[in-house]
C-alpha cells in the first residue's frame, strides 16, 4: 500500500508544493512546526539515511538548501533546522525518507535545548576506533 508521500509524489492527494525534480519533491508540513517548514522527500521510496542511495541524498541536502535560502531571503525564517529522523529510536514515524526545513524564528521556542552526556577520554577514543574502523 502507498504512503502518504508516494500519494502525494502521485498527485492522489493534495499538497502545497514548492519544489519538485526528477529525484526530489518538496513540499509544506501539513503539521508545521513554523509557517513554511518543508518536506523534502524523494521520488523513488527509501526508508531513511541507511539505504538511500548517494546521488538522491545529496539532491535531498541541495533542494534543502535552496529552501532555507529562499526561506531567509523572503523574511519567513531568521535561521532553519535540517532534521532527518532515521529509525523509530531517533523519531522516524513515517517510513519513506524526508528532510524536514524548519525555518526558525529568533526566540520562537520551537525545540528545548537537548541534553548532553559526559563521555570519558576511554569514551572517546573506542568511538573513534569503532567508527575508523566501521568505515573502512
Amino acid at each position: 500500500m502507498d504512503d502518504l508521500f508516494v500519494k502525494i509524489i502521485n498527485r492522489e492527494i493534495p499538497a502545497h508544493i514548492v519544489y519538485e525534480d526528477e529525484l526530489v519533491i518538496a513540499f509544506l508540513d501539513i503539521n508545521p512546526v513554523n509557517t513554511g517548514h518543508t518536506l523534502v522527500v524523494p521520488k523513488n521510496k527509501f526508508v531513511n539515511i541507511f539505504d538511500g542511495d548517494p546521488e538522491t541524498l545529496a539532491r535531498m541536502m541541495k533542494i534543502a538548501q535552496k529552501i532555507a535560502k529562499a526561506l531567509v531571503e523572503n523574511k519567513s525564517a531568521d535561521g532553519v533546522n535540517l532534521i532527518m529522523n532515521n529509525g523509530e529510536a531517533a523519531g522516524q514515524d513515517v517510513w519513506h525518507s524526508h528532510l524536514h526545513v524548519v525555518p526558525r524564528l529568533t526566540d520562537d521556542k520551537a525545540y528545548q535545548d537537548p541534553t548532553h552526556v559526559t563521555c570519558t577520554e576511554e569514551e572517546f577514543v573506542e568511538t573513534k576506533n569503532k567508527l575508523i574502523t566501521t568505515l573502512k
